[in-house]
């Protein structure tokens, strides 16, 4: 049942109200001040304010401006008299739905505030819709809709909960450490550290002395013991990025401490106990390292218990969108800017390239992009020169439909990019997304049912 609040400082106007409302099947509260009503809508959850323009200490006008600031999607409607048009005309412009003409007929007032009703469920659904996607293409942070990465955010719920060693591969900027993270934060680990350690940064000395520790004396400048970054990680994750670039020394003493959760500090003899879950990952294909004999095949598959092949972002550019939105927001925030809308013809130039430097390649764009442009809209001058002027790459079908893919699923795939690109390009218009695909409005909104495509 709808609420409603009805404010007026004549009393017979409050008791018509009221009997009407009750009748129309409304659940209805009165104030007779600004005051009371303030009041009352701090104490109750509102649908809508039917408020007179014309009262005593605290005005239409003023009690409208009061309530905008703290629930500005509450709609309010204005009861005036005809000498006082001119005073709605600006309430409206300070936010007020409608208003209303005293004396009023019935009808008049019921269809407005039905009208208002409606108003308020929309964009109650709205925010309801908007924080369900929200949730769906943002995962501890990873932005993505695209089926790659819907597969992805489910195996990493999957092997969160176990003790698993997962081995994450992918081009540099795909977000590797972002997924090594979501996987510690959705495990029984969650409320254990979470440690880094890059191993490609080290010299193998360092790196080793990094990840197990020294005893005081173990070598020159070592004037104190430290723990390394195994023991840091007790009862947490470790997430060893680039592990390609260890040397075979320390590929065995890894190998060792996977098997038996136990090793020695450099320079000491006592053997210590962890309980650490590995997260690995590397920009380089391991079993073809392997093959090479760079990388020992044992410690190979000790990491490769469970894999996740993260996508260049080149093949999953129906995510671009989402990502472009992501990044405005997050910098426009960061930077105290207002709304930052994208030029639609930038969009086009951001599908077409192809980010060899992947998602962290399209930030940096776009928090350039957003610090730059003059007004509240990003255009083309306002992108690097090698994004901005980077030919149209010739078509292959590899970086659009990946192999081994049947073509039911992979038609489908290229009709939701063809539709998402129509979208973007019209502003979320659907008759001009319509008319750029060539179809008709209804078959459109089939389609984006049957995708599930929203704003």
């Amino acid at each position: 049942m709808d609420t409603i609040l009805v404010v007026d400082d004549e009393k017979n106007y409050l008791l018509v109200m009221e009997t009407l409302l009750a009748g129309a099947g409304y659940e209805v509260f009165t104030a007779d001040s600004g005051e009371t009503a303030l009041e009352l809508t701090r104490r109750n959850d509102l649908d809508l304010v039917v408020t007179d323009m014309k009262m005593p200490r605290m005005s239409g006008i003023e009690l409208l401006e009061q309530l905008k600031q703290v629930y500005p999607d509450l709609p309010v409607i204005m009861m005036t008299a005809y000498g006082t048009v001119e005073k709605a005309v600006e309430a409206m412009k300070k936010g007020a739905f409608d208003y209303i003409l005293k004396p009023f007929k019935n009808e008049e007032i019921l269809l407005t505030i039905a009208k208002a009703l409606e108003l308020r469920h929309l964009l109650t659904e709205n925010r309801r819709l908007r924080h369900d996607l929200e949730q769906r293409h943002r995962f501890d942070n990873i932005v993505g809709n695209s089926k790659a990465m819907q597969s992805i955010f489910a195996v990493v719920e999957k092997v969160a909960q176990t003790r698993a060693t997962v081995l994450i591969s992918g081009e540099s900027g795909t977000g590797k450490e972002l997924i090594a993270r979501a996987i510690h934060h959705r495990s029984p680990r969650n409320q254990g550290p979470f440690i880094s350690v890059n191993c490609g940064a080290l010299t193998e000395t360092l790196l080793e002395s990094e990840l197990f520790g020294h005893e005081k004396g173990a070598f020159t400048h070592a004037v104190a013991m430290r723990k390394g970054r195994f023991e840091l990680a007790e009862g947490g994750t470790l997430f060893l990025d680039e592990v390609a670039e260890m040397s075979p020394g320390l590929q065995v003493k890894l190998l060792r401490v996977l098997q038996e959760m136990e090793f020695e500090r450099v320079g000491g003899s006592r053997t210590i106990r962890v309980d650490v879950r590995v997260v690995a990952a590397s920009n380089r294909d391991l079993k073809t390292e392997v093959g090479a004999g760079n990388f020992r095949e044992d410690l190979f598959y000790r990491l490769n218990v469970v894999h996740l092949a993260i996508p260049p972002l080149r093949q999953r550019t129906d995510d671009i969108p989402l990502l472009v939105t992501h990044f405005m927001q997050k910098f426009a925030r960061v930077n105290n800017r207002g709304d930052i809308r994208l030029d639609p013809e930038v969009m086009k130039i951001l599908l077409r390239y192809p980010w060899p430097g992947n998602v962290r390649e399209l930030e940096n764009v776009i928090e350039r992009a957003v610090i730059l442009c003059s007004g509240d809209t990003i255009t083309i001058a306002d992108l690097p020169p090698n994004v901005a002027e980077a030919p149209e790459t010739e078509f292959n079908i590899d970086l659009l439909v990946p192999q081994h893919i049947p073509l039911p699923e992979a038609l489908d795939t290229i009709e939701q990019l063809m539709i998402r690109r129509a979208l973007n390009q019209s502003g979320y218009v659907q008759v001009r997304a319509a008319e750029l695909l060539g179809i008709t409005k209804s078959l459109l909104q089939y389609k984006l049912k049957k995708y599930q495509i929203t704003n």
